[in-house]
């Protein structure tokens, strides 16, 4: 039976506050208006107070106005009819298109038993050398990418939405601006891959308790496709705007903040969207990328700190490309040993020349003296940001490594890259 009420306590912001009992956290409900009905939900349980968010503002909303609780946690429909479309982030059409009334699924719910999960074993091939040749994305792996304001984050997450190796795609914007919502409509538009795509989408103009509830919307998705045997890649942006919605929640509803504002179960409210990533038994599977963007440029901030625990390594996005040094994909030994077998020999030896080059160019700077091998040295970073970590380019994983021999063969003799002798002799190209 729903329960009514017809009268509310208090109105602080966006959210009321009723009496009732019986009533379950996140639970939804209808306010009648004098202007219509307003849809809110339940954000925390007090005794027998009752607060909730209001989803259209509590702009016209009177301590008179009946508050009729649906019984319910928030739902959406499922449907293969939502391939190419648009929601928002309460699940209702922003393409003016049909709403998706039928199958509705509860958003929110628990991770997948461990006991069902498969041990991640499939590589997601995304034609960037930065991530398939130096830090392989599993399937079923959760992975922020860490990144600041101005860094071309959307740009990266369009690319990958484009290339990566996947069946359908659904991408989470929490708090985007609506040229970055439009960007991302025309990129997968006029690059083909918006009829595998679904987006649900909240801009810095919508309510804020719709924020909260993108990467659960898409999340649910996902899972309804994944147990349909569908590899889903998931993209999220901005997961801070989604922590600073928590805290924006928190402070309004009084509680006792944590580390910078941030309520105390950031962790936990992370976590539980993360842990979704998961490979089913028999089944498909569903692979996080979130941006999280770091203020200040600042790791330690509590966002991206608590995002470090919680996921499987980490792409650093600087100076507009994915940086070798801190980017990280704890998985990729899981998958590299079955692509070719030069993949880790190229890997670790491209990557330990980087590093003497960095050194090189700082000497450079300092007005040292060029050695040979110095000289040598700038050539090899020169071509290896060009050709490996310009994120513009766009090659299969066996061409970038063929790429990655021939930059080794334009700069250094054989006997100077410590390569293994029969890999030389199979892959340094002929000159």
């Amino acid at each position: 039976m729903r329960k009514v009420c017809t009268k509310i306590l208090n109105i602080t912001g966006n959210v009321v506050t009723v009496k009732a009992d019986g009533i379950a956290y996140e639970e939804l409900a209808q306010i009648s208006t004098q202007r219509g009905s307003s849809l809110a939900q339940v954000i925390r349980l007090d005794g027998g107070l009752v607060h909730l968010q209001v989803f259209a503002g509590a702009r016209g909303v009177s301590t008179g106005d009946e508050v009729l609780f649906l019984g319910h946690p928030m739902r959406v429909g499922f449907s293969y009819d939502m391939l190419g479309r648009i929601f928002s982030g309460s699940g209702e059409p922003r393409d003016n298109g049909p709403a998706i009334k039928d199958n509705e699924i509860e958003i929110a719910g628990p991770a997948a038993n461990p006991s069902k999960r498969v041990i991640p074993s499939n590589m997601v091939r995304t034609n960037i050398p930065m991530i398939d040749v130096f830090n392989s994305l599993v399937e079923s792996q959760k992975l922020p990418i860490f990144s600041v304001s101005g860094e071309p984050y959307d740009e990266l997450l369009a690319r990958i939405a484009l290339q990566a190796e996947v069946d359908i795609i659904l991408l989470g914007g929490i708090g985007l601006k609506y040229d970055q919502y439009m960007y991302f409509k025309n990129t997968l538009e006029e690059g083909g891959a918006l009829s595998r795509t679904i987006f649900f989408v909240h801009t810095a103009a919508d309510p804020i308790v719709e924020g909260l509830m993108v990467p659960d919307l898409t999340l649910a998705v996902a899972e309804k496709f994944a147990l349909d045997g569908k590899k889903v890649l998931v993209l999220l942006t901005d997961m801070t705007n989604f922590a600073d919605a928590l805290k924006e929640i928190a402070i309004t509803m009084e509680q006792v903040p944590s580390n910078r504002g941030y309520p105390g179960d950031l962790y936990s409210q992370l976590a539980a969207r993360y842990e979704k990533a998961v490979d089913f038994e028999g089944a498909g599977s569903i692979t996080i990328l979130a941006v999280t963007t770091m203020p200040g440029d600042d790791v330690t901030h509590p966002v991206p700190d608590n995002t470090g625990y919680i996921t499987e390594g980490q792409f650093y996005l600087r100076n507009g490309r994915i940086e070798p040094f801190g980017s990280l994909s704890r998985l990729k030994q899981l998958v590299n040993k079955n692509t070719r077998k030069d993949h880790r020999a190229v890997m670790d030896g491209m990557i330990q020349l980087y590093a003497q080059y960095k050194e090189t160019e700082e000497k450079r700077s300092m007005g040292f003296r060029m050695s040979d091998w110095d000289k040598k040295l700038l050539k090899y970073g020169d071509l290896f940001e060009k050709e490996m970590m310009d994120l513009k380019v766009n090659i299969p994983l066996e061409k970038a490594l063929d790429n990655g021999w021939r930059i080794l063969a334009d700069c250094f003799n054989p006997e100077e890259t410590n390569f293994r002798t029969e890999l030389v002799k199979e892959f340094w190209p002929n000159k």
